[in-house]
């Protein structure tokens, strides 16, 4: 028997299923992990019933009228709650359940979020005709609808008012999406034609060319496009008082009236009226917005587009950037170095770097990229724009050279490790036939280590992708004005900040004013990042998949 198990062990089978034990236990955790996430975070988009409670207050002071959403819940115990300094009654019992209560309204109230006892709750009901707003600004409002206003004036009543404010809504959406355009594309075209002028006007002043010919004709071309602005700006203002006199008067907690200006009115739904396929339709619309939309109120409400924009726009700067760098530096370190102590102290350094922390990555980033290169090009080549600084200051091309510098050292092993495992024959073959060093390096070595190339910039987006620290100092911002991309010439703006779905997961976390409200978009912010970085990496892995298919049946 201590034979047998003495083989048994020797023979490797033991150290087998605890590797497969390990794997299978991290894949657990992982998957765990990951469905923790998304539960928690695209659960949020779902319409969750709307409560009316009548509540007996444990300060005694009288009844009270409660309205919003059971968010969540926990069990504690009455010493515990009474050593926290809460005023419970005598006879309340020993444990007891209290819920969180989104009860929105913030502006009236000024909190959206109260805990309240399971114990004091007196009357629960959930009425079908309680109306949920999400609005632009202030969070959600819980009541009942009462009547639609305009211009002060009661045009609409009863169960008529809420399919009237409906057709309302929809034409307030149409009229914010063509305030929306105005805004961004055609005066953001216009302030942007004019700044270009006025840096024209100081470039003349600079040069000594500004003649008064040269002068009159910038002249016409900035009154052309101020007259444009006015016209614009006129177009806009009707646009605002196209939606500014309708109102809703809602009938709120402790039968509390208020007026809410149609405008100011996002969306419009009763969750307990609802049945199940209005319910998926709310939801997909919601996940929709999610990620096609702009951020609002402090990024705790509406969409992520520009950090899912930025962080894509980033990674694939980085991408561009790194492989040629690391391909190069990996190709001379293998292909041409002569191989001694020089070259080892080389390989050394290149791996010691990549356990770097990376937040030394951004103060090198902000130190050496932005003040000295971007200080140097803007004294260069846009003098006209300072003091004002173009590339002085953090922006999207020095976050994504500064993430490329980060992940070059995995770049270059992974590429290393390549060129390491193609057979010297296949060299020395292709010399043989009368091929340069370099027509082999590049006709044959190269296209063969393409997937070890792959490899490495699979690994780099990975991490890049990932990254917060550094980019806090090189040009990730909590909310951007505008994207990286528009229509305006040269229409990729490498100088302008940018937003990152990390550094919105931390902004969104950890400096929201509305912590309990920012908390489940946490979760749907990872698990999007999450997504992003599997993306991003099934690309690779597919063009890496390909070429090894290619060059394998070429070395056959």
């Amino acid at each position: 028997m201590n034979k047998h198990m003495a083989d048994w062990w020797q023979s490797g089978v033991p150290w087998i299923w605890l590797n497969a034990a390990a794997v299978s236990a991290s894949l657990v955790m992982v998957v765990g992990l990951l469905a923790l996430i998304a539960y928690n975070g695209l659960g949020h988009f779902w319409p969750h019933p709307v409560w009316e409670l009548e509540y007996r207050a444990a300060d005694g002071s009288g009844m009270q009228h409660l309205i919003g959403e059971i968010t969540d819940e926990e069990e504690t115990s009455v010493e515990r709650m009474r050593h926290a300094g809460a005023q419970l009654p005598e006879n309340i019992g020993e444990d007891l359940d209290r819920f969180l209560l989104k009860t929105g309204n913030r502006d009236v109230s000024g909190l959206d979020f109260r805990w309240i006892l399971g114990p004091l709750i007196v009357k629960r009901d959930k009425p079908e005709k309680l109306v949920v707003f999400e609005r632009t600004e202030w969070g959600n409002f819980y009541g009942f609808l009462k009547n639609i206003k305009q211009d002060g004036k009661v045009v609409s009543e009863g169960e008529a008012a809420w399919s009237e404010l409906q057709s309302r809504l929809d034409e307030v959406a149409a009229v914010r999406k063509q305030i929306r355009h105005i805004e961004k594309s055609e005066i953001g075209a216009v302030n942007y034609s004019i700044e270009q002028l006025r840096l024209d006007r100081r470039r003349l002043e600079l040069d000594g060319d500004d003649t008064p010919e040269r002068l009159a004709e910038l002249q016409r071309r900035r009154d052309a496009l101020q007259a444009e602005f006015v016209g614009l700006q006129k177009k806009l203002d009707a646009k605002y008082r196209e939606i500014a006199g309708d109102s809703v008067t809602m009938t709120a907690m402790n039968a509390q009236e208020v007026d809410i200006p149609v405008a100011k009115i996002v969306r419009a739904y009763r969750p307990n009226g609802m049945n199940a396929l209005q319910k998926a339709g709310f939801y997909l619309a919601k996940l929709w917005e999610f990620v096609s939309a702009d951020p609002r109120e402090a990024n705790t409400e509406g969409g992520i587009f520009p950090a899912i924009f930025g962080t894509v726009t980033m990674v694939m700067l980085m991408s561009i950037i790194v492989t040629p760098f690391g391909v190069v530096a990996a190709v001379y370190l293998r292909e041409y170095a002569r191989q001694g102590a020089l070259t080892r102290l080389i390989r050394i350094a290149v791996n010691n770097l990549a356990g770097v922390p990376s937040i030394v990555y951004g103060v090198f980033g902000l130190g050496f990229f932005i003040y000295f290169l971007g200080g140097n090009i803007d004294q260069l080549f846009y003098p006209e724009a300072l003091p004002s600084p173009t590339f002085g200051t953090p922006g999207l091309m020095w976050a994504s050279l500064t993430l490329a510098l980060l992940t070059l050292p995995v770049v270059i092993v992974a590429t290393e490790e390549g060129l390491a495992r193609i057979p010297s024959s296949i060299r020395e073959g292709s010399l043989a036939l009368g091929a340069t060093k370099a027509e082999t390096l590049w006709r044959t070595v190269l296209p063969m280590a393409s997937p070890a190339m792959m490899t490495g910039l699979i690994l780099a987006v990975a991490r890049a992708a990932g990254e917060v620290a550094p980019l806090m100092l090189v040009g990730v911002v909590k909310l951007a004005p505008s994207l990286p991309l528009d229509g305006n010439p040269p229409f990729i703006h490498l100088d302008r900040k940018f937003m990152h779905l990390g550094f919105h997961i931390y902004d969104v976390g950890f400096q929201s004013p509305n912590v309990e409200a920012a908390r489940p978009l946490v979760y749907a912010t990872a698990l999007l990042l999450v997504l992003v970085i599997l993306v991003l990496n099934l690309a690779a892995i597919s063009i890496r998949n390909r070429l090894r298919e290619r060059y394998r049946e070429l070395e056959q």
